[in-house]
């Protein structure tokens, strides 16, 4: 398994000698960091969708709970990052399983997409895919934190849709 994560690694890391794709993997890899991308997401979903607004900002909630779940993970499996390829981005840390960009984005992907944002999954995709192409994670990694992320989002979704007393308040005339 560690030769075919560093054999697909150095492959995609490959597609990064092109200049526009290593521009887009570090565009991607920043506005990952720390979830940011898809806190502001969540939040910009409460804002518009008014009718729907607690269950964006429960969705924005799980996303972040995902995240939080992914740096523990990765914390506990200390992984380092890959040393056989030049990174085309620095990193906060040390260590590289899980992708906690991945499971923040897939997180997102499951909460914003139940709710009908159809942009978000093939966006948190690239943001998985700009983690390889910028050589900062195995395909392992990137693979466990997207999953880790989709089923965080998953297990809390029928909380996140369910109605709140809060949400069904109607101001009074």
């Amino acid at each position: 398994m560690d030769d075919l994560d560093r054999r697909l690694l150095s492959a995609l890391h490959g597609c990064g000698t092109d200049p526009r794709v290593a521009a887009a993997a570090r565009a991607l890899s920043r506005a990952g960091e720390h979830g940011a991308l898809w806190l502001a997401a969540g939040l910009l979903g409460a804002a518009v969708d008014r009718e729907r607004r607690g269950a964006w900002l429960r969705g924005t909630a799980l996303t972040a709970g995902a995240h939080l779940v992914g740096m523990g993970a990765k914390r506990l499996v200390r992984r380092p990052r890959p040393g056989h390829v030049e990174p085309l981005v620095r990193t906060v840390g040390r260590h590289s399983f899980p992708s906690v960009h991945a499971t923040s984005a897939a997180a997102a992907a499951v909460a914003y997409g139940a709710l009908g944002a159809r942009p978000v999954p093939p966006l948190a995709a690239a943001v998985c895919v700009s983690r390889l192409v910028a050589g900062v994670h195995y395909p392992s990694d990137v693979a466990a934190g997207a999953a880790l992320g989709a089923l965080t989002a998953r297990l809390g979704s029928r909380w996140m849709l369910t109605p709140s007393l809060a949400d069904n308040r109607r101001p009074r005339p």
